[in-house]
């Protein structure tokens, strides 16, 4: 087990031909021939994550020699289109190199987390066993699988990335569903921006166990934006095989992707860009990752011009519909009486994770996708999304503190899958 390279700082900023020769340097170190390979990158979900412009790197370096497919990690999330896969990765790709994860189809059942590890982790709070299933096609004989993706604060497994792009990205339902729920159980707020996590060590025992004997080597960045010009850049790009590598990553994304404050804050803005939020499924990021920062009593407004539905998955989208975001205790109640939601338990975390939980106030606003009626349904604040983007424009708006003309201090986030935002008092590293 090996960190091939690791090139990191604070302050770094990974230029295009930098990247591209740490890639070539971490290819030679394996010293093995590469005739067929699988890269795993996230879905234009994570644009951010630069994993997009790493893929086509690595499909240019490789492909002279070997037969390259690319299988996004969607997890539940819609296939990607045309157009996204054209955004994120370029245009030299050809299509039908990209395969589409199917995660209630196209999936194998490797073995069993058994009901008392599970037990443990949770500290008694659950006890189910847990099924590790991964799509079919990483056994088809790769010599090499790359998963590539960013290291970045998360609500279920706590740090995102290395074995959750496996077991989840490219994992089959029982485990997408048992493993949020696990982690919602567990405590979000326990868990996010921590390495050592229930849902960590779930994962971590899904790929150590049953899939030891492919070859799958991690390519993990660590990205933040540049106040000064706005772009994101790479502070740090890890290569390797092993626990080490990650927890390498995990020290430069909490000092990088944290921002903690003293005080809690009364008000907070938050914008979902339409290209990567078109769900509350995935726009409740702005829920999850501010929750810690937001004072009692207080205001959170989202702005979501491109809002269409709750779920990124018809069944999940059902779901939420049918039961909204009402808290833990209802939710743990409606687990208990309804066969649908025990069955879709991943769905169930969701619900939990996007809840204030009666703490503060939650006010979302929707382009013309969805209708004010739906949003109140579900148990959010409905908001005008001309008036509000009118008052807290995020053309002018800068990330953090911003205080308007008429006096109204605000916290604004043009971004919420950057990071995580929470009192000091209240992380727990």
């Amino acid at each position: 087990m090996t960190t091939y390279v690791a090139k990191a700082g604070v302050n770094l900023a990974l230029s295009n031909n930098e990247k591209r020769q740490l890639l070539e340097q971490a290819l030679a170190k394996l010293n093995r021939p590469l005739n067929k390979v699988l890269i795993i990158p996230p879905d234009i979900t994570r644009l951010n994550s630069n994993a997009g412009p790493l893929t086509a790197m690595l499909y240019d370096i490789l492909t002279p020699k070997a037969h390259v497919d690319i299988l996004p990690a969607l997890g539940t999330h819609f296939p990607m289109t045309e157009h996204e896969i054209r955004v994120m990765f370029g245009n030299d790709i050809p299509l039908d190199r990209f395969i589409v994860h199917d995660w209630r189809n196209d999936v194998v059942t490797l073995g069993e987390v058994p009901s008392e590890l599970i037990k443990e982790w949770s500290e008694g709070k659950l006890d189910y066993s847990v099924s590790a299933q991964c799509n079919k096609i990483l056994f088809q004989g790769y010599d090499l699988i790359v998963s590539v993706g960013q290291i970045v604060p998360h609500e279920v497994v706590g740090m995102a990335n290395y074995t959750k792009n496996i077991m989840v990205g490219v994992g089959g339902a029982d485990m997408i569903n048992k493993s949020h729920f696990l982690g919602a159980s567990y405590g979000m707020e326990k868990l996010m921006g921590v390495n050592d996590t229930p849902v960590r060590k779930l994962f971590n025992y899904g790929v150590e166990t049953f899939l030891k004997d492919l070859p799958i080597l991690y390519v993990l960045t660590v990205m933040a934006k540049n106040q000064a010009t706005g772009q994101m850049e790479m502070r740090g790009l890890f290569i390797g095989d092993d626990d080490e590598t990650f927890a390498q990553g995990v020290k430069l994304s909490q000092q990088t992707n944290l921002d903690l404050m003293d005080e809690p804050v009364k008000k907070v803005v938050v914008y979902l860009d339409p290209e990567e939020f078109r769900s509350t499924w995935l726009g409740n990021k702005a829920v999850y990752r501010t929750r810690m920062m937001i004072a009692d009593d207080g205001d959170l407004i989202i702005l979501a011009p491109g809002l269409k539905q709750f779920g990124e998955d018809p069944q999940n989208d059902k779901i939420i519909r049918k039961y909204g975001y009402k808290g833990t205790p209802a939710t743990l109640k409606a687990v208990a009486e309804n066969e649908d939601l025990r069955q879709n338990l991943g769905a169930a975390a969701h619900l939990i994770h996007g809840s204030s939980e009666g703490r503060f106030r939650i006010t979302y606003c929707p382009g013309p996708g969805m209708s004010k009626e739906e949003v109140a349904s579900v148990g959010f604040i409905p908001g005008d999304l001309k008036e509000m983007t009118a008052k807290y424009n995020p053309v002018t708006l800068k990330d953090g503190f911003n205080t308007l003309p008429d006096g109204e201090q605000i916290f604004y986030i043009s971004n919420p899958a950057l990071g995580l935002w929470a009192l000091r008092s209240k992380f727990q590293a």
